[in-house]
């Protein structure tokens, strides 16, 4: 197709053309040739090149391809936490390779209980941290947050629970240079607590036995500020029941320094031999009987322990009986003494004016009065004597 325009106007980018019903076109002036000028006219042949659109679309469909399966068909994925340890004071966490897909690491952090614990360095591809200092028996939630160019992905929470001080399931230990016998015993010793044995140095090694400080493996757990520990401290451990101190077990410490108990068997034989509470309130019951509860047993048991009073002898001449009897030594009143025989009572005749004091004393409303061999008499007959000689 052909086509005349005139120049317009020519400036240094763009030059300006007019079609024959007056319209303006904008035209690179580059090119047009180097010798136009305002006025001129010029013929352009314009036509469609097939070959070359056809090649243009396929070049723009490839590319919206490749920036589809690149950048829209993955995306970054939350990271899953779970614990491979746990210990009364420490625990062990671990989760999977991060999975960015094509974006970015901002910061990979961790969160213990709702608060930042700390941010995780990710240049050297860790998978796992440890976290100590933590209190013995209890519950701790962590989880991740994984920051990136795509945006913000956190884990699922993980609640964790320190074990408890007779909880040795926990114990990870890695054996050094040790005699072969030394370490069959401590292989069992390891095995009827319930510990485990790791044959290197991890990150969830919790104590290095050995009897030599030499070795790879000793010079790992030192830099990773592992306990390093003689074989009787797993010893201790059985024979406690719980986990025990290493201060006194390390490979040059003072072995006058372990704190050796009495043993998990006699503890519990000590409880089973402690009365129950039951036995306990009967004894302090019977702790607690008053002074006159005792007194009446003791008063009970001896009048068991008498031997029984004769019979009263039948006599009418004798006086009668003092209406209030002097109490005993022990504070206990037992009725009236017994009579004395017919041979000492003396009779009416020979003591009138003893008759007659004894019936003005009845008058007047007092007792009669006793002589001081009826006193004496009254004395021992309430101690269970029936005579007295005279």
């Amino acid at each position: 197709m052909l086509i005349s325009l005139t120049v317009g106007k020519v400036d240094a980018g763009v030059a300006v053309l007019l079609t024959e019903d007056k319209r303006l076109i904008e035209f690179p002036s580059i090119l047009l040739p180097p010798s136009i000028t305002s006025g001129s006219i010029v013929d352009i042949t314009v036509s469609r090149n097939q070959s070359s659109e056809t090649a243009s679309q396929k070049a723009f469909a490839s590319l919206q391809s490749s920036i589809l399966s690149t950048y829209g068909l993955s995306s970054p994925k939350a990271p899953v936490l779970r614990c491979r340890n746990a210990t009364q004071t420490s625990v062990v966490l671990e989760w999977d390779k991060i999975d960015l897909a094509t974006a970015e690491l901002r910061s990979l952090s961790l969160y213990r209980n709702g608060a930042k614990a700390g941010v995780i360095p990710q240049d050297k591809g860790i998978q796992a941290t440890k976290v100590s200092g933590l209190a013995v028996d209890t519950e701790y939630t962590f989880h991740l947050i994984l920051r990136t160019s795509a945006g913000q992905y956190s884990s699922e929470k993980l609640v964790v629970k320190t074990h408890k001080m007779t909880d040795l399931s926990g114990i990870t230990v890695t054996p050094g240079v040790l005699p072969a016998p030394l370490r069959e015993s401590l292989s069992g010793a390891i095995e009827r607590i319930g510990a485990k044995i790791a044959e290197n140095v991890r990150i969830d090694t919790t104590h290095f036995v050995c009897t030599e400080g030499r070795g790879r493996e000793w010079e790992k757990a030192g830099e990773m500020n592992i306990p390093i520990v003689r074989p009787e401290w797993v010893e201790g451990c059985e024979r406690e029941g719980r986990i025990v101190g290493v201060r006194g077990y390390y490979l040059n410490a003072d072995p006058r320094l372990r704190q050796v108990g009495q043993g998990v068997g006699i503890q519990q034989q000590q409880q089973q031999q402690l009365p129950r509470p039951q036995q306990r309130e009967r004894m302090e019951s019977q702790r607690t009987i008053p002074v006159q509860q005792q007194q009446q047993q003791q008063q009970q048991q001896q009048e068991q322990q008498a031997p029984p009073t004769p019979s009263e002898p039948s006599s009418t001449n004798l006086p009668p009986p003092s209406p209030s009897p002097r109490p005993s030594s022990n504070g206990s009143d037992k009725g009236p003494p017994p009579p004395l025989p017919e041979k000492d009572t003396p009779s009416k005749q020979e003591h009138p004016s003893d008759e007659e004091d004894e019936a003005s004393s009845e008058q007047l409303g007092h007792s009669p009065v006793t002589s001081p061999t009826q006193e004496m008499t009254n004395d021992l007959g309430v101690l269970g004597f029936s005579e007295v000689a005279l």
